[in-house]
């Protein structure tokens, strides 16, 4: 099943245009692989309410809305104000609802049947926290779908280098991330579910603190995830055949712990 194409109002989305729509054919097709494969996990979510956490340009709610099986309910949240104001001009009229991360808070316990947060969590500094809060959101039987770049072995080593030269060429969302240090870089490939290096925190010009891709460990993050959810599935893209281990992204599919039979 492909995901329906870009018209008009998505395509002038800020991420859209460095990144499903970019310059260099690399970056747009391993974006185009993730929301195929995030369009495929929502697309058969008629009468579901969905959340997109931190939904960027609206992309994909505008996607997932196109379906032939569409939610009954679709919210994007985002930390940026100025992202979901332009949501709201570009994409408000399809049915989609777009949040600031406090009006969110204003919603209660289990509100969702279905929450994504895609390439999200490795900016954050207290994963525990938004994991909780998605757990709060997410509704009895729900299912959580994260994605997370992969920049553990060799992925990373192809991954920095492609940024390396996609920021020269002022070309996708890649100015460029903090080096690594030459003692950095074997831990980083051999590393396992711990975290292996430093990570860098970064501050915006609002005050709020976020890392970038540094030092990112997608395997302690599967274990962040299994300690609150039944992890059902972990699978890879750009390619769902690879182990993500060799992939470019990750994939944890999760669903609402059942806490009573958790607990006897």
């Amino acid at each position: 099943m492909g995901a329906p194409p870009l018209d008009d109002a998505v395509a002038e989305g800020v991420y859209a245009r460095k990144q499903l729509l970019s310059g260099a054919g690399l970056v747009a097709w391993s974006h185009a692989r993730r929301f195929q494969a995030a369009f495929e996990f929502g697309a058969h979510g008629s009468g579901r309410r969905v959340l997109d956490y931190g939904c960027g340009d609206g992309s994909f709610l505008a996607m997932l809305l196109s379906a032939a099986a569409p939610p009954s309910e679709a919210v994007g949240a985002d930390i940026a104000a100025d992202l979901v104001e332009d949501c709201r001009r570009r994409l408000g009229s399809r049915g989609a609802s777009f949040v600031t991360l406090p009006q969110l808070a204003e919603r209660p316990p289990a509100s969702f049947d279905a929450i994504f947060c895609m390439e999200v969590l490795e900016h954050v500094l207290d994963t525990e926290e938004i994991l909780d809060r998605l757990d709060q959101l997410l509704a009895p039987g729900g299912a959580l779908i994260v994605s997370v770049p992969v920049e553990t072995g060799l992925p990373m080593v192809v991954k920095q280098a492609a940024r390396r030269v996609a920021g020269w060429r002022g070309i996708g969302d890649y100015p460029g991330t903090t080096p690594y240090r030459p003692a950095e870089w074997l831990p980083t490939l051999l590393a396992g579910a711990r975290q292996h290096v430093q990570r860098p925190v970064h501050v915006n010009p609002d005050g709020s603190r976020f890392h970038d891709h540094k030092g990112f460990n997608w395997m302690r993050l599967r274990e962040q995830i299994r300690s609150r959810f039944e992890l059902d599935r972990v699978l890879s893209s750009p390619f769902a055949w690879l182990p993500p281990h060799l992939g470019t992204q990750a994939w944890f599919v999760a669903s609402k712990r059942d806490t009573a039979a958790h607990h006897v």
